[in-house]
């Protein structure tokens, strides 16, 4: 989600201020203190009168967020599905590169996506390490115009990181536009032919 707000926030019996950042499987708050609240551990998500409050074992936080505060409560409690921040729609052309679990299969098929022709809505190639960028070229010859290639990829290790992603990407003459965390393990990021090339 990555949305970012100025707040005040209650905790402990004291007032902070400081910045919320709403992510899609956490909210994070740096001010006079760093404080992470995972989704999983919440108990209680209510918003009024502006203040969104979170209730978590014996622990409870308000963030006084304004108007905010009910589409966030809103989207805590009702995330995006994966294929939703991938961007996968009904009727939607897709081929998968590389290995993938059979979850991510049925996510696909639920959403309505097809299997790709020549030419793909979305490409997804599983890059386990450097060597699997040397596919971005050839794939990204059998993506629509205003289709995109998504490069998924494990987190936090040096057989692949971030840079070389982008690099690579970059180097086959795609644009990087968004990253989302595929799962707890993977990260996704999709490139997509620049206007001035389509």
């Amino acid at each position: 989600m990555g949305q970012e707000k100025e707040c005040r926030l209650r905790h402990g019996g004291r007032m902070l201020e400081g910045k919320a950042l709403l992510e899609t499987d956490h909210l994070l708050f740096r001010g006079g203190e760093r404080l992470k609240i995972p989704f999983r551990d919440l108990t209680g998500v209510a918003a009024a009168g502006g203040v969104l409050r979170l209730d978590w074992g014996d622990d409870r936080a308000e963030l006084e967020l304004g108007p905010a505060a009910e589409k966030w409560a809103t989207k805590i409690l009702h995330p995006p599905s994966r294929v939703d921040k991938l961007g996968v729609k009904a009727g939607a052309a897709v081929r998968l590169q590389g290995a993938f679990d059979a979850e991510f299969s049925r996510e696909l098929k639920s959403a309505g996506a097809k299997a790709a022709g020549k030419l793909a809505d979305l490409i997804f190639l599983a890059a386990c390490g450097a060597a699997d960028l040397a596919r971005i070229p050839g794939l990204a010859s059998k993506l629509q115009p205003a289709g995109g290639l998504w490069v998924i990829y494990p987190k936090g290790v040096e057989t692949i990181r971030e840079i070389d992603v982008i690099e690579a990407g970059r180097a086959a003459g795609l644009k990087d536009t968004k990253v989302v965390s595929f799962s707890s393990t993977h990260t996704g990021l999709r490139f997509t032919i620049p206007l001035a090339a389509r």
